[in-house]
């Protein structure tokens, strides 16, 4: 019998991680320039359909499917769902499978829609300068190869090579969602090169309440998103694991927005809409390989320094290094990605882990072990990353 809270729960939690795409869409679409809204809010929903198929096709089966041998990537006993599908029909016929409290199909549906929004992440560094077909092919490819073995080295339980073997801690997506994804936007940025007139042409938001809407979808989403990473809701642990989660998701974004909301404020003599938005999402962003170890606490710094950084780092690639990033998709994913995976092991309280960060009394062994597991996701993104532009750009051309 399965728990009808936990299936609820999962489902709710499935609904609003779905829901973060679209909310992407309207953000990036905001930041965009008038002539470039369409192509890529396209993007962004085109990451749905995309993603949605090859997911069920592949994408699950590699992240979650094999025997456990390989500490790398999944197998191919799971294409198409089948056995997963097969399983349903027994839970119809009243054999649910032993142990389970709810249907393992709802589970696919949920890393289905972590899958999704990753991939939408990474078109905001292609936004008016990339072919649609070519962005397309990049992405089928990118969530094969890169996401879906990402997924298996940190989530694929005992055996996984970094969540495992390495032990670095990445609850909600911090290495796997928002390192992979922004890592791989500051490449093609690097790549791709910069757009016609960039530094000379003013590319301001043209719709700032699509990019206050799309902040707003993102970080209710984010409670789905973080919230349902403990995948079930039964037992008091849980429980108060839940609630620590939503407060310290909350109070992150709730700082970062502070922290930069202010500093624009006295940077540019007035605070800055855009950039305090995005600030929230770098907040978020920082929390979420945390947020179930770290304190409220420590929750307000992790996100009152996401706040800073996010404004330095756009400042950092937009005048120093020149770098082309349309909506500053680097700064808040890849920058404070990396923050908050460092983080864990600075704030960690050794909550819901045996592993207590530097200022809890657990010294430098899992900060050491998250800078391990971080540089492990870097050099193994730069190097795929490397292999598909050059086969995309021979044979389709970007």
């Amino acid at each position: 019998m399965y728990d009808t809270g936990s299936t609820t729960f999962m489902l709710i939690c499935t609904m609003l991680v779905f829901l973060m795409t679209p909310g992407l869409a309207f953000f990036y679409g905001g930041l965009s320039r008038r002539k470039n809204v369409i192509n890529t809010m396209l993007m962004c929903f085109g990451a749905i359909g995309l993603v949605g198929v090859l997911w069920i096709v592949a994408g699950w089966s590699l992240a979650y499917g094999g025997d456990g041998s390989s500490p790398f990537i999944g197998g191919l006993d799971q294409l198409l769902c089948l056995p997963v599908l097969h399983q349903v029909l027994q839970a119809a016929e009243g054999n649910a499978a032993d142990g389970a409290v709810y249907p393992q199909i709802i589970n696919i549906a949920f890393q289905m829609a972590f899958a999704m929004i990753t991939a939408a992440i990474v078109t905001g560094s292609l936004a008016g300068r990339v072919k649609f077909g070519a962005m397309t092919a990049f992405l089928g490819i990118w969530l094969l190869v890169v996401y879906a073995p990402l997924v298996h080295m940190v989530w694929g339980g005992e055996g996984s090579f970094i969540g495992d073997i390495i032990g670095a801690l990445d609850f909600a997506g911090g290495d796997v969602v928002h390192i992979s994804s922004g890592l791989t936007g500051l490449i093609l940025c690097l790549m791709l090169g910069r757009r016609r007139g960039f530094g000379m042409v003013s590319y301001r938001p043209h719709n700032v309440p699509f990019v206050a809407l799309g902040a707003g979808l993102l970080w209710f989403g984010w409670f789905g998103f973080n919230g349902g990473s403990t995948v079930c809701a039964t037992g008091d642990d849980v429980l108060t694991s839940m609630g620590r989660i939503f407060v310290t998701t909350n109070m992150a974004a709730a700082s970062a927005a502070t922290a930069t909301m202010f500093l624009t404020w006295l940077r540019y003599g007035k605070p800055d809409v855009s950039m305090t938005l995005n600030g929230s999402l770098a907040g978020l962003v920082a929390i979420t390989a945390g947020c179930d170890t770290v304190s409220p606490f420590g929750a307000f710094f992790i996100g009152f320094v996401a706040g800073l950084l996010v404004v330095l780092s756009v400042e950092f690639f937009d005048n120093i290094a020149k770098v082309d990033d349309p909506v500053g998709a680097v700064s808040v994913h890849f920058a404070n990605g990396v923050w908050g995976t460092i983080a864990v092991g600075l704030f960690s309280t050794g909550a819901n882990t045996e592993h207590a960060g530097l200022f809890y009394g657990g010294g430098l062994a899992q900060l050491g072990t998250q800078l391990l597991g971080l540089v492990t996701v870097d050099i193994y993104v730069v190097v795929v990353m490397f292999i598909i532009f050059k086969l995309i750009d021979k044979f389709i051309g970007l």
